[in-house]
């Protein structure tokens, strides 16, 4: 590490829980991040200022006007253009020394078992059942920990799962099947900040995880009722029955 990221990284220098050897980890670190919506837009500015030193980011989708009241990664100029383009500019602007992998397509469970090898880290910012339970088989077959964040409507909630640790639940273990008449944030809306609240939470237990400083989320599902401004904390058990995780490990 040069001068100038010494003096760029300080403040994470500086933390006794941190430290040079941490913030090199995330210098050397590989986040996956699905998803450059709300979420992904919160988490990943911090992670590239933060010095994570490479990022593949996926999301199928391109800019509208409807996105940018929450996504303030993306502008207005950008409407029309791929997300994954949006967001590898807003990189090269914020930390040079950031690779950024750009991949235009949806995560099906085929290409997450190609991608994950090599990938430290997992930020699902998807809004897509159909994705996490993919990630989930995925991330269990190679032992990826992966931080799983939603919000809709007022309600937002986060937690990380860790199939390295033998008493890590899986998605399935806290979502056996997909919720019926789960909500969605296109049919029932959205308040702006809170993805940034969840987005950055997402962003905290990654560089946590990858430094690694602090106690993760690993086995705690933390929500936020944003009407209430009050967070609350569950805890989260492995379920010998779980058809994804009782097997693997």
């Amino acid at each position: 590490m040069n001068d100038e990221q010494l003096l760029r990284y300080s403040r994470h220098i500086f933390l006794p829980d941190l430290d040079l050897d941490g913030q090199l980890n995330l210098c050397h670190s590989h986040v996956l991040i699905i998803g450059l919506g709300g979420l992904g837009a919160a988490a990943l500015p911090y992670l590239a200022a933060s010095g994570v030193g490479t990022l593949t980011l996926v999301d199928d989708d391109v800019v509208e006007s409807s996105n940018l009241p929450r996504q303030i990664i993306h502008t207005p100029q950008r409407v029309g253009l791929p997300k994954v383009e949006s967001a590898r500019l807003l990189v090269a602007s914020l930390n040079a020394d950031v690779q950024v992998i750009a991949e235009q397509r949806r995560a099906d469970e085929g290409w997450l078992l190609q991608a994950l090898p090599g990938v430290d880290l997992v930020l699902d910012c998807s809004d897509n059942p159909e994705v996490r339970y993919a990630l989930n088989r995925a991330a269990l077959q190679h032992k990826t920990p992966w931080v799983s964040g939603a919000a809709v409507a007022m309600d937002g909630q986060v937690t990380l799962f860790d199939p390295r640790r033998p008493d890590s639940p899986c998605y399935r273990c806290l979502y056996p099947q997909v919720q019926a008449g789960q909500l969605n944030c296109s049919e029932s809306g959205v308040l702006s900040p809170l993805v940034g609240v969840i987005g950055t939470l997402q962003a905290v237990e990654a560089l946590k995880l990858l430094a690694p400083a602090g106690n993760s989320l690993c086995g705690r599902l933390l929500t936020f009722d944003a009407r209430s401004t009050q967070f609350r904390e569950w805890k989260i058990s492995r379920r010998a029955d779980c058809p994804d995780c009782s097997g693997q490990r």
